[in-house]
Order: C-alpha cells, then sequence, then structure tokens
C-alpha cells in the first residue's frame, strides 16, 4: 500500500490559518510589521447522491463513519439524534400552543376591560348629557318666564306704540330664517368627545408593548423592587378580570398615652410609610423607632379614618374595681377595734386582760413595738376583733394605719398621767379617720389615779365625755384588778349595735395589710384583715406591689384555717415578696391578671421614685451639689422584722439632724442580715442596724474579715439614742471666745532683732502669752493675731497681771501706736449635740 493512496496529503494550508504581514502606525512615527494567521471558515458542502429521506437506514460504510465506532453504536446514535429532534418538535409546537392561549387571554382581557371603560365612560356622558338637559330646561322655563313677564310689559305700553308695533313685523316677516347654529356646549362636547377617542385609540395601539421605560421600573435611576413588580401585576390582573377592589376595614386603634410609630402603623393596619409620610407632611420628623404623644397620634389616626380608643397603662387594674353590694348580699361582720394611746398608757395590758394572754411579756421593753391583730369572742358570744397599735412616737404611720380600717376607737389614758403627745396625736388620727371614739381610763386602782383631771384635758382636744354632757362614752377600767372591763366590752357592743355594720362574704376578697415580715422558714408573711368578701385557700391575689397565691391561713391563735371571712386577721403565706404594711389586697381571677397590675404598679413606683430624686435643671443640680458641700451625712443600713417597724426606724431616722448634719438610709428591709447587706455597708462604710433581726452565719464571717459594724436593738429607743450620738460626732465643734483682760499702750520703742516693742499698761483681767490678741484704735479693730513676747523688765514671762506693765510685740505686725488698746482673748472648743 502506497503512501498517497489516492488521499490528500495533511498540511496546515489547505483549510487552515494563512500567515500574512500587518504594519502598525505608532506615534512619534514608529512603526512595526507583525505576522498574522488568517483563518478560514469551514465551508461544508453535501455531496450530490446522499440520503434525503429522514426514516432512511444508517449507512454501514465505514469510509462514512468515525474510527472506532460499530453499528450498534452508530444505531443508538442516531435514535437518540432523531428523539431529540423530535422532542423539539414537540417543544415548539407546546410553546407556540402556549403563546398563542396568552395572547387570546391578553386579548380577551383587553376587550373586557376596553368594554368596561367604554361601558364607563358612556354611563358617564349619560349623566353628563342628564345634567346638561336639565341645566337646559332650566335655561328655557328661566327664558319663557322672563318672556312673559316681556309680554305682560308690552300689553301696558301706550296705544300710539301699538301701531308701530302691527307694523313692525311685516318687515321682517319676508326674510328668510337664519340657519340654526350649534350652541357653544354642544362643540365643547363633540370636542371632548373626539379628544377622548384619540386617546383611548393611542391607549389601545400602544396597550400589550413593553417599553423601556416601565421595563427599568419608571423613569429615572430608580428601580421598582420585586414586591412592587408584584403588587403591581396584581392590581393588573384584577382590573383586567373586573374584580372589586376590597373596601378600607375601619378599625378602633388603642392609644396609650405614647406609643412608637411602628406599633401605631400595625394596630392601624397601614404602612409604616404611609404613616411616617403622615407625621413628616405635620412637620415632624420621625423615624419607625421614635415614640409620639397620644395626641399626635389621634390625629394620624383620625387622618387616616379609624376610630380612636384612649387608654391608659392603669386600665390593668379595672379588673378589681369596687363593685356596689346588694342589700340582699349584705350580712352582719363583727366590729374591728382599734386600741390608741400614749405608751406605757396600758394598751396591751387592757387587751392582755380581755384576751386572758400575755403579750406585753413577750415585748423587748415592756412597750409594744408592733401592731397586732387578735379576734375576742366574749361571755355573751359576740366576736371582736382588736388590733393593737405602738404608743410610742416612731410608730406614727402604724397607728394612722390601725385608724383607718377600724370602726371604733378605743382611747386609752393613764389616770395617773393624763393626756400625753401621743394621745392627742391618737385623737388626731381618729378624727382624720371619721370613726367614733370610747375613753378607756386605765390605771384607776393606783393612789395617785385622777380621771376628772383626764376628762378634763379631753376637753381641750375636744373630746367632750358623757360625764361632761357629751356624746363620747368614757368608762373607768384598771387592767391589773379587771375593774370595769365589762363596762368596755359593753360600751363596745352598743356602738358597734349603732353602726349596723354589714359585709358581703360572697363575693371576691379585700383587706389590708396590717404588717408584713419575711420569715426565714415560711417566706413573705403578711398579716391581713379581711373587710370584705371572704378569703380562701388558694385565691390568687394581689397586694400592692407583690401578687400570690394562697397557701396558707393562720389565725391570732397559730391554728391553720380554710378561710377567712370580714373583720377576720389572718396571716397569709404564698407572696412573692414582701408587701408595704398599708397596701390593699384583692382577690383576681387569674394569676396573669395579679401579675400584670403588680408589675404596672412596681413601674409606676419606679419612676415615681425616679422623678423625685432627679434634678429637673441644672442650676438645681449644682445647688444641690453645693449644698451638699458643707452637710456631712451618716450613712446607716436597717433591717427589721416587720415592714412597719423598718417604716417607722426610717422615719426616724429622717428627723435626725440638721443644716450640718443628716441620716441617711442607705437601703431598708426586713429579714435577717445577709452578705449582701455586709457588701452595701462596706462599700459605703456604713454600720448595720439590725432591729429584732441578727446577722446568718456567714453574713457574721463577712463582717468580720471587712471590719463592718453590726449593732443589735431590741427597743427602738436605744436605735434612736446611738444613731442621734452618731451623728453628733459629725458636727464640727463651736468655737467660743473668752475675753480675759485690756492692755493700753503708754509708749513705744524699737529694740534691735526685735523690732518693734510697745510698752503696755494692764489696765483689766491678765495678759497672756498664749492668748490671742487684738489690736484696737479708737474702738476699731486694726489687727487681730498672737503675741510674739511678752516681757515684764527683762524676763520673758508667761502672764502679766492687771495693774502691772509689761512689754509686748506682735507677731509679723509693728504698726503699733501710743493710745492704743491690746484685747486679750482665748478661745474654747465646745461640743455640740443634736437635740
Amino acid at each position: 500500500m502506497s503512501d498517497s493512496d489516492g488521499k490528500k496529503t495533511l498540511g496546515l494550508r489547505g483549510g487552515g490559518s494563512r500567515p500574512g504581514n500587518v504594519k502598525q502606525s505608532f506615534s512619534h512615527g514608529r512603526t512595526k510589521n507583525v505576522v498574522v494567521e488568517t483563518k478560514r471558515k469551514r465551508v461544508v458542502v453535501p455531496k450530490p447522491g446522499g440520503n434525503k429521506g429522514g426514516n432512511a437506514a444508517p449507512a454501514t460504510d465505514g469510509s462514512r463513519r468515525p474510527a472506532g465506532i460499530t453499528d450498534a453504536e452508530m444505531s443508538r446514535r442516531l435514535k437518540a439524534l432523531q428523539a431529540a429532534k423530535a422532542r423539539e418538535v414537540e417543544e415548539a409546537a407546546k410553546r407556540a400552543a402556549e403563546e398563542k392561549a396568552r395572547e387570546e387571554d391578553r386579548a380577551r382581557r383587553r376587550a373586557e376591560a376596553e368594554t368596561k371603560e367604554r361601558e364607563q365612560r358612556e354611563a358617564e356622558e349619560k349623566v353628563r348629557l342628564k345634567a346638561e338637559e336639565e341645566e337646559r330646561k332650566k335655561r328655557e322655563a328661566a327664558d319663557a318666564a322672563k318672556r312673559s313677564a316681556e309680554a305682560a310689559d308690552s300689553k301696558k305700553a301706550a296705544p300710539a306704540a301699538a301701531g308701530g308695533a302691527a307694523a313692525a313685523p311685516r318687515g321682517p316677516a319676508s326674510k328668510p330664517a337664519p340657519a340654526q347654529t350649534p350652541r357653544k356646549s354642544d362643540r365643547e362636547r363633540e370636542e371632548r368627545g373626539r379628544s377622548n377617542k384619540g386617546r383611548a385609540g393611542d391607549d389601545n395601539r400602544r396597550s400589550g408593548k413593553l417599553t423601556l421605560g416601565q421595563a427599568t421600573g419608571g423613569a429615572g435611576n430608580r428601580h421598582r423592587s420585586m414586591a412592587s413588580m408584584k403588587r403591581k401585576q396584581e392590581r393588573a390582573r384584577q382590573k383586567a378580570m373586573g374584580t372589586v377592589e376590597r373596601e378600607k376595614v375601619l378599625r378602633e386603634v388603642q392609644l396609650p398615652e405614647a406609643i412608637v410609630v411602628s406599633e401605631l402603623a400595625n394596630r392601624m393596619s397601614e404602612r409604616v410609610g404611609a404613616v411616617v409620610k403622615s407625621l413628616m407632611n405635620m412637620g415632624m420628623m420621625v423615624t419607625q423607632n421614635q415614640t409620639i404623644d397620644a395626641d399626635t397620634a389621634e390625629l394620624i389616626i383620625e387622618e387616616f379614618g379609624h376610630k380612636v380608643v384612649r387608654v391608659s397603662d392603669a386600665d390593668v387594674e379595672d379588673v378589681i374595681n369596687v363593685v356596689e353590694d346588694k342589700a340582699e348580699d349584705l350580712k352582719s361582720r363583727p366590729p374591728v377595734i382599734t386600741i390608741m394611746g400614749h405608751v406605757d398608757h396600758g394598751k396591751t395590758s387592757i387587751l392582755d386582760a380581755i384576751r386572758n394572754a400575755r403579750v406585753v411579756a413577750g415585748e423587748a421593753g415592756g412597750i409594744t413595738q408592733h401592731i397586732g391583730a387578735y379576734q375576742v369572742t366574749t361571755e355573751s358570744g359576740t366576736v371582736l376583733s382588736f388590733l393593737d397599735t405602738p404608743g410610742h412616737a416612731a410608730f406614727t404611720s402604724m397607728r394612722s394605719r390601725g385608724a383607718q380600717v377600724t370602726d371604733i376607737v378605743v382611747l386609752v389614758v393613764a389616770a395617773d398621767d393624763a393626756v400625753m403627745p401621743q394621745t392627742i396625736e391618737a385623737i388626731a388620727h381618729a378624727k382624720a379617720a371619721e370613726v367614733p371614739m370610747i375613753v378607756a381610763i386605765n390605771k384607776c386602782d393606783k393612789p395617785a389615779a385622777d380621771p376628772m383631771k383626764v376628762r378634763t384635758d379631753l376637753l381641750q382636744h375636744e373630746v367632750i365625755v358623757e360625764a361632761m354632757s357629751g356624746e363620747v362614752q368614757d368608762v373607768e377600767v384598771s387592767a391589773h384588778t379587771g375593774q370595769g372591763l365589762d363596762e368596755l366590752l359593753e360600751a363596745i357592743a352598743l356602738q358597734s349595735e349603732i353602726l349596723e355594720l354589714k359585709a358581703n362574704p360572697e363575693r371576691a376578697a379585700q383587706g389590708a395589710v396590717i404588717e408584713a415580715q419575711l420569715d426565714v422558714g415560711r417566706g413573705p408573711v403578711a398579716t391581713v384583715l379581711v373587710q370584705n368578701g371572704t378569703l380562701r385557700q388558694g385565691d390568687i391575689f394581689v397586694v400592692g406591689e407583690q401578687y400570690g397565691k394562697v397557701r396558707a391561713l393562720i389565725n391570732d391563735k397559730g391554728d391553720r384555717v380554710e378561710e377567712a371571712g370580714p373583720s377576720v386577721p389572718v396571716e397569709v403565706l404564698g407572696l412573692n415578696g414582701t408587701p408595704e404594711a398599708g397596701d390593699v389586697l384583692n382577690v383576681t381571677e387569674t394569676e396573669a391578671q395579679a401579675r400584670e397590675i403588680a408589675e404596672y404598679r412596681a413601674q409606676a413606683a419606679k419612676d415615681k421614685r425616679a422623678a423625685a430624686g432627679a434634678a429637673t435643671t441644672l442650676e438645681q443640680l449644682m445647688q444641690k451639689a453645693k449644698d451638699d458641700e458643707t452637710v456631712s451625712e451618716l450613712p446607716i443600713l436597717v433591717k427589721a422584722d416587720v415592714q412597719g417597724s423598718a417604716e417607722a426606724i426610717v422615719q426616724a431616722m429622717e428627723k435626725i439632724g440638721n443644716d450640718e448634719v443628716r441620716v441617711r438610709v442607705l437601703h431598708s428591709g426586713v429579714g435577717a442580715i445577709t452578705e449582701t447587706d455586709i457588701g452595701l455597708a462596706e462599700a459605703s462604710g456604713a454600720p448595720v442596724m439590725g432591729f429584732n433581726v441578727r446577722a446568718n452565719t456567714s453574713a457574721r464571717n463577712t463582717a468580720n474579715q471587712k471590719g463592718v459594724e453590726i449593732r443589735y436593738y431590741s427597743v427602738i429607743y436605744d436605735l434612736v439614742d446611738d444613731v442621734k450620738k452618731a451623728a453628733s460626732g459629725l458636727l464640727s465643734a463651736e468655737i467660743k471666745e473668752n475675753f480675759i483682760g485690756y492692755a493700753q499702750i503708754k509708749d513705744v520703742f524699737k529694740v534691735s532683732n526685735v523690732g518693734k516693742v510697745a510698752g503696755c499698761l494692764v489696765t483689766e483681767g491678765v495678759a497672756r502669752r498664749s492668748a490671742g490678741v487684738r489690736l484696737l484704735r479708737d474702738n476699731v479693730v486694726i489687727h487681730e493675731g498672737t503675741l510674739k513676747t511678752l516681757k515684764r523688765f527683762k524676763d520673758e514671762v508667761p502672764e502679766v497681771q492687771s495693774g502691772q506693765e509689761c512689754g509686748m510685740a506682735f507677731e509679723n505686725y509693728e504698726d503699733v501706736r501710743a493710745g492704743d488698746v491690746i484685747e486679750i482673748f482665748e478661745r474654747q472648743e465646745v461640743e455640740r449635740s443634736l437635740d
């Protein structure tokens, strides 16, 4: 087999690229020859006699088949090629059918839209024609009325004018009538119709075409978002389908005192951008995260067409609103009696005698320092609820709380002590609460007792007893011997019958917190006097800033009870925190309501404290800082056993001090002294005052390590006195001047190494070397200082008596003259104390 074998030799020149030279020109006359290759496009020419049928069998000639391809492989490839071509034909037909369907749908929608628009234009045209017809008829009626009036006037004209009027019609009658020209309104209507038709034709001509501005989302460089394009397509689809747009839903928008812009838009179901735009139109440059006031928000809501419903944060308390009870639901309840009076007048002793108990033995110092609640059943079966209040001056708030929740006040006055300051205060509390009063004159068994003096002293405070022809009952009693106790109970029963005390035991409970404490084993415990309804175990309640669920009810004897009706004092367990004494307890339906009310009250109290402690202006802040520079503070921490005692101690501490020193209570609370209290005391350099409480082990160890002082007290007298002494130590000592003598300068000598020396005669008192001196000239103070030297003759002496001569030289001062007077005085420091 030859090398050529009838085939062409392989090479690059035949159908490949052809080389050539190209001359390139550059700047500054430079040129360069570059060799380039020119590629020729391959043209495939079909050979004559080829198979033109589409279903012909595949050729099996090896010369037309690629090398290495078998017949089976070639057959598979040809079948795959034919299948692909068939699929392409089917897909093209399918696309054509879909395009035709879309075109028909568009044409149908376009026709429907045009029909709808045409019908709308025809309806508008009919309305307009009808209005014009009515207007024309009105004008014709007016013209007819005018012509009839003119005809009537012509009939009344003079007879001379009648001939002229009769001849006048013959002149113009021979002339042909002019052609009627279209009115101006008709011409305008036709022009408007032609213009509208032209515009409609233009819209129809351009409908269905996509312009560059529409494709790019409008004029300018602004591109429409995908959501905006979808909304536009949806509106166009609804318009083409003839869908009626939904009417705007008007909502009732609840509007609080302040609201965020985004939240306002959400409640109106409007877009935030629209609300912000409306606010900017009103001149308020705000964002969606800023807060606006209620008045501005109300204007926005009304602008969008919604209805405003003003609400307040305090609306959460509407669930505990007081409901008036029906008369048939009310039942008799025991009276609540509060025992009040001066300290050590025997209030608790009288109550012990009635209860056959010894409460006073458990009080430190023999004085009541807590408010107690007890229930007593008399021999006649009458149930009485007693509140025992402390008589010390510091427990004013306790006495006030007792007077507010009571029905009857028993004023205890010692027959041997008469009316005292806390007695007067108790009278004021009873009058402020507008409750009846019964005077119990105690200690009548003592030899120095004078009940008549007590009655006369009460007259000064407008308390007129029955023995003095008044309305206030008075009973002479003795807690020690039991004298007059029965008469006292009878007086209380009589007064309660007059009051006709009733309550509804079937409603939700409402009561007042008499005392609250933090018990180590039981947690927060509140002594509650139920005023209305019945408090049951398991009830959910809110009291002040705390809430909880009644886990247990314990009466005054320490027994657990299932429920407590009106006028029954009980201890309530199950609070989440210690409430304030005096808070009102209300039972709610759900725990969520109770928690929401408690959180609102806590936030309101926090805002109130922040507002009270903040300086409103910079001047006030600077003035406060300037005032605090001259005031010394004694910081202390107070922990007490019950809330009432802690409140009383804080109030007593606030009364201690003057313009130079004051006591600052850093923290007050109930319960044992903890490690947290020690840390706060160490950071502030303050002692910890514990009233009827003790520090736990870890707190004691921490206090010993950090050197924090812990003081324990069981009597409020001792605590107040110690704090007053400590505050007195911060007072600066008072400087007192004592004049001890006068000396008159007779002559002035100049001595070397000493300066001017005044020769003096001590005229009064004594002149001392260590004393201070003032130089007086014509009774005017010229200099104040100390002596440099005091000599008698040539000797330095400590003092010179009256009537003797001496020499004096002033420290750093030499302007002395004969005739001047020297005043000698001593300064003495006197310690001060707080009154």
